[in-house]
């Protein structure tokens, strides 16, 4: 793998990260239970992505 894709892998890991942390947070507030689920669905969504993309490097 080349030094741009790498950056690439490295970049979209943090993305994912960042966006983990935010569904998790979400559903740790919401009160809504639909909406809280949702949030965790899309927490583990992006959890998925993020172990996909590091099983490449």
């Amino acid at each position: 793998m080349s030094p741009k894709e790498l950056q690439y892998i490295e970049d979209a890991l943090g993305h994912e990260k960042y966006l983990i942390t935010q569904c998790r947070y979400a559903s740790e507030r919401l009160e809504d239970e639909k909406l809280r689920q949702e949030a965790q669905k899309m927490a583990e969504k992006h959890q998925r992505i993020f172990d996909n993309l590091y099983s490449l490097v």
